[in-house]
């Protein structure tokens, strides 16, 4: 396994590590900056045309790090579908990481409308994904939804 791979590949030039601390009376260093806030953020979109349907999130880390997801959908759907599923898939991945702060960004105002509850949901494709998407958002301690233009 991975023992055995190391054992046959060695590194030449190894030094061990040097763990003298000569400031080994200090416990803390404080720079001032207060913690960043838990509260992440979540861009989703997607789309559709005659090459295929797509969708993509990315999540950004209080500390500004990004964990970008994309997917290929290997079914036929409509714009909003695919805006809906884009949501979805973003929202499932922040529940899998664990975070419980969230600001969730999006270009679809019949997205962040319909589950803010400005607008109904008319289309009959579009209740199971409304529904799913109140469930998910159960799971948050704080979420918010905002259209970009």
């Amino acid at each position: 396994m991975i023992a055995d791979l190391l054992a046959k590949n060695p590194i030449q030039d190894y030094e061990a590590l040097d763990f003298e601390f000569p400031d080994e009376h200090i416990n803390e260093v404080d720079c001032g900056e207060e913690e960043p806030a838990d509260v992440w953020e979540m861009y989703f979109d997607g789309a559709v045309n005659l090459s295929g349907s797509g969708i993509g999130a990315v999540l950004v880390s209080p500390n500004g790090k990004h964990f970008p997801i994309a997917i290929k959908l290997r079914f036929n759907c409509t714009n909003n579908v695919a805006e809906y599923e884009a949501c979805v898939m973003g929202l499932q991945a922040a529940i899998e990481m664990k975070v419980r702060k969230l600001e969730v960004y999006g270009d679809s105002a019949l997205i962040i409308y319909q589950v803010k509850g400005e607008w109904q949901t008319k289309d009959p494709k579009l209740i199971p994904y409304q529904k799913y998407l109140l469930e998910l958002i159960k799971k948050f301690e704080e979420i918010s939804f905002t259209h970009l233009n």
